[in-house]
């Protein structure tokens, strides 16, 4: 009688483990999921950066800097990374975040051109864009409330241990940069 009590209590944690792995592995791929939404949206802004470079390139031949800036930024959110990697997901991360305060400098220091403001073709181009970065935004609360779940679920106790056993790690929050979501653009400090 009592083995099979033992044994009945073993199976029940068992259980208990097998359903917190399965939600760990479960949640983790939303992550993955979210990310995967988050890189379809960044592939659009990465493929509409060169179109509005070039166009602005034309009126805005001494923003050089600006401009080779926006274009090194675009090739680090193009490169590759380990999806499952937590810090190489940050780093992605943390390059779309400078690539969209660049394509916001690039916009404020347009309105100074006004023979680039009022081209049909930039006006599209920053429409595109601005439509982009709010399915971005979408995408971005998508992952975060992915990334909350999962990050719970690794961090409580008992799922700290499956966790560890199951090699899963949280991953980290994508975070529209402070300074650049808050502080209007001066345009004066762009250009000096």
């Amino acid at each position: 009688m009592d083995l099979s009590i033992v044994l009945i209590v073993l199976g029940l944690v068992l259980a208990g483990g097998y359903g917190w792995y399965v939600n760990l592995i479960t949640r983790r791929n939303d992550v993955r999921e979210a990310m995967g939404s988050i890189d379809v949206q960044l592939r659009k802004r990465f493929d509409l950066l060169p179109n509005i470079v070039a166009l602005a390139a034309k009126f805005m031949a001494h923003e050089k800097e600006l401009l080779e800036g926006l274009t090194a930024l675009r090739a680090r959110v193009g490169a590759p990374y380990a999806k499952d990697d937590p810090a190489e997901v940050a780093a992605h991360l943390e390059a779309s975040r400078a690539l969209e305060v660049g394509m916001l400098r690039l916009f404020a220091v347009a309105e100074n051109y006004p023979e680039l403001r009022s081209a049909e073709t930039v006006t599209r181009a920053q429409a595109t864009f601005e439509e982009v970065e709010g399915n971005i935004a979408a995408a971005r609360r998508f992952y975060n409330s992915a990334v909350t779940r999962l990050n719970n679920a690794v961090e409580i106790f008992p799922g700290s241990l499956i966790a560890r056993i199951a090699n899963v790690q949280p991953f980290p929050f994508y975070e529209v940069e402070e300074a650049a979501a808050r502080e209007p653009v001066d345009v004066n400090k762009l250009m000096g």
